[in-house]
């Protein structure tokens, strides 16, 4: 199969489009959770609290952002918490049996694109699912994390590495200057390169994707590996900032990237859906949680209000298609 030649992608996708316009709504709607939070809580505004939610969104955002090229295509990736556990484990085993945080930080993001693109492999060489293949690698990787690790907690790593998770440079947090730096690559990525379009023209139309010559499965392939490697870099940040790895630390990760990627307007049938959007949608959903918090709601209620936001976005996504059809 040849590859398309640059003329025959569709133009890059201008940031003042309909996805332009969903970004807009989701920045009005977090201006508004931030206006009543203002008002209900005293210590919402503080410079303390701000910077907690700006780092929490951050770590939120590192996974869902290569998660927002998967559902891109249409595909889902439900291994993304389990690879996390897995690569942020080997990351801090090598880390003290090497004494190299270097080391570390280069086994997690090779062991996060390793899996990755073994889901990408099972998509697209088995014709397995995105689905049932994901689900069926979180399973693995637990079953995995917790033979590794049987039942040991590693902690205690040193406090130059504990800097890239908790250090602060200018008086803000690191993790934000990361997210700031991926947010660039990820938005230059999708809206402005072949491979980008060609993602976007596989979520849209596969069938047609391949008759125009588009390499499909390299793309799928290259759309989870990223994800699997974003997956690890959010490790090393989670290994950073806890100072500790044990086998469930990321039992917790995949249900808030999964709605940071909706509620940001990227829409589970493919083909619509901005980068820039998933960080206002980890944004959103921050907020909303560290204002429950900040308003003693109880924890049993968050996972609730967390998935009725889900449904929400899911909800709107399709009337937002249903209108365009």
């Amino acid at each position: 199969m040849t590859d398309i030649s640059k003329d025959a992608i569709a133009p890059p996708r201008s940031f003042l489009s309909q996805d332009a316009i969903q970004v807009f709504y989701r920045l009005l709607a977090a201006l508004l959770i931030c206006a009543v939070l203002a008002v209900l809580s005293d210590s919402f505004l503080s410079l303390g609290n701000i910077l907690n939610v700006l780092r929490q969104a951050s770590l939120t955002f590192f996974i869902a952002s290569g998660l927002t090229l998967v559902v891109l295509t249409a595909g889902l990736d439900l291994s993304v918490g389990a690879n996390v556990a897995l690569s942020a484990c080997i990351a801090g085993t090598v880390i003290h049996k090497t004494g190299s945080p270097a080391l570390g930080i280069f086994t997690g993001l090779a062991c996060g694109g390793i899996v990755g693109l073994l889901n990408g492999v099972m998509v697209t060489a088995l014709r397995i699912p995105s689905f049932i293949a994901t689900y069926g690698m979180l399973w693995v990787l637990n079953g995995l994390t917790y033979w590794y690790m049987a039942g040991e907690t590693l902690h205690g790593f040193p406090a130059g590495f504990r800097q890239i998770g908790s250090g602060y440079l200018f008086g803000l947090p690191i993790p934000v200057y990361l997210l700031l730096v991926f947010l660039g690559i990820g938005t230059l990525f999708a809206q402005r390169t072949i491979w980008g379009q060609e993602i976007y023209a596989i979520g849209a139309n596969p069938v047609a994707a391949r008759l125009s010559g588009i390499p499909v499965a390299r793309r799928l392939l290259l759309v989870y590996a990223v994800s699997g490697t974003m997956a690890g870099l959010a490790s090393i940040i989670f290994l950073s900032r806890l100072n500790s790895a044990e086998a469930d630390i990321g039992e917790s990760l995949t249900l808030p990237a999964i709605a940071a990627v909706l509620i940001g307007g990227t829409s589970l049938f493919g083909g619509v859906g901005t980068v820039f959007g998933t960080f206002i949608g980890a944004l959103i959903l921050t907020l909303v949680l560290n204002g429950m918090n900040l308003l003693s709601v109880s924890a049993n209620w968050q996972p609730l209000v967390t998935g009725i936001i889900v449904i929400l976005a899911v909800w709107l996504d399709m009337k937002t298609r249903r209108r365009a059809q």
